[in-house]
This record gives C-alpha cells, sequence and structure tokens, in this order.
C-alpha cells in the first residue's frame, strides 16, 4: 500500500478510534461511571474490532498494541468525555459522519487484511463486520445489554457489510488502495443516510403485521 495514502487511512482509522471513544465516555456518563469506567468503555468501543480481527488473524500482536497513538487516542477521549458533555444539534449531525467513516474505513481495511493473509471470501467478509461493530458490541456486552447492531437500529452492521463485500467485489480488480477507499465512500454515508432516515431491517413487528393482515383476510379455500 502506498505510504502517503497508508497514512491517511491511518489518520482516518485514529479518528474512528477518538470518535467512538467518545461514544464509549458518552455511554459511560449515562451509566454513572467513574475514569476507570470511561476509560475502559473507550478503549472497547474504539479498539475493540480491530483487536478481536487481529487476534483471530494470528499474524502478530495486534496493531493497536504496536502503534502507541490507538491507545493514547483512546484513552484522551475517555478523558476528554469525562470532563465535556457531548450533546446538542451539532454533535448529532456531525458525529453520524464520523462514525460512519470510522465504519466504513474499519469494515474496508478489516477486509482487505484478511484477503491479504489469504482467508476466503466469507472469512474476510466476517472479520471486515467485527472489525467494524466488534468494538460497540464488546462494549454492550460488558454492561450486559442487548449488542446495538443485532437489531432495533438503524442500520449499522448491514452497512459494515455492504462496505466489506465492495471490498471483496474489487479485490484483484482495482490496487487494495482504491478498493478501500471504493468501500468506505460506500459504507460511510450509507451509515449516515440510515441514521438520518431511520432505515431498519424489518423485525418481530414487521412479522406480527404480516400475521395481523393474514387474519384478517384469510385465503380462500
Amino acid at each position: 500500500m502506498d505510504n502517503s495514502l497508508g497514512d491517511i487511512i491511518r489518520v482516518v482509522d485514529l479518528v474512528g478510534v477518538a470518535v467512538n471513544g467518545l461514544l464509549g465516555g458518552e455511554i459511560a456518563r449515562r451509566e454513572r461511571l467513574d475514569p476507570v469506567g470511561f476509560a475502559v468503555l473507550a478503549i472497547l468501543s474504539g479498539l475493540g474490532g480491530g483487536l478481536i480481527r487481529d487476534t483471530l488473524l494470528q499474524k502478530g500482536t495486534p496493531v493497536a498494541l504496536t502503534d502507541p497513538y490507538y491507545l493514547v487516542v483512546a484513552i484522551a477521549a475517555a478523558a476528554v468525555a469525562f470532563v465535556l458533555r457531548f450533546e446538542g444539534d451539532l454533535w448529532n449531525r456531525i458525529y453520524p459522519w464520523f462514525d460512519g467513516l470510522a465504519l466504513g474505513t474499519w469494515a474496508a481495511v478489516g477486509t482487505q487484511k484478511s484477503l491479504g493473509f489469504g482467508l476466503g471470501v466469507l472469512p474476510a467478509l466476517l472479520l471486515g463486520t467485527v472489525t467494524a461493530v466488534g468494538g460497540g458490541m464488546v462494549r454492550d456486552i460488558v454492561l450486559a445489554r442487548r449488542p446495538a447492531f443485532l437489531g432495533g437500529n438503524t442500520l449499522y452492521a448491514t452497512c459494515a457489510i455492504i462496505a466489506s463485500g465492495v471490498a471483496i467485489l474489487l479485490n484483484g480488480l482495482v490496487t487494495p488502495e482504491v478498493g478501500i477507499l471504493a468501500a468506505t465512500a460506500i459504507g460511510a454515508p450509507m451509515v449516515v443516510v440510515a441514521k438520518a432516515r431511520g432505515w431498519r431491517l424489518p423485525g418481530e413487528s414487521a412479522r406480527e403485521g404480516v400475521r395481523a393482515i393474514r387474519r384478517r383476510y384469510p385465503r380462500e379455500r
């Protein structure tokens, strides 16, 4: 990968760590946790997905532990979230863009990294998605909550799966750099639009609606 582009992706990656670290801190505030709790949730939110991916790949120490900036950024985000309260219209407008950019980049980079180590399509799709949503999943499990990406929220894991799928489709057709940028360019806006329009996958309520229609209008025999 070109060094300049690699640096850009690393910067975006660290921005994602910072934004999701702030989100972890925001949740820690709602849970009335102490500074240690802020730090733990920020680290889990910002670094959890990459740690899971690199651990499963078993190709060396996870990058979040070898690059000192990752832990520093996550802990700094926790400190900022502990001191400042992030809320209001400005935060609500800019957060989805940073979150979407982080998700798209994480999904694309996770997928490319998996393909680069010789994994097949499905494992690469899995690890790309895990990279993007794993941090939030671990954070929610630690808080004894149902992971948000499992349902009841606007599209998130779906956007990660699509971004990862784009990276897989472009693998071998374009350079890895272009594949990562294309996957990010598709996955990131999807998160923003899904949050703005309230897009969700059909759930139990949709099935109940279908059953109600069938009960009201039974098929003629």
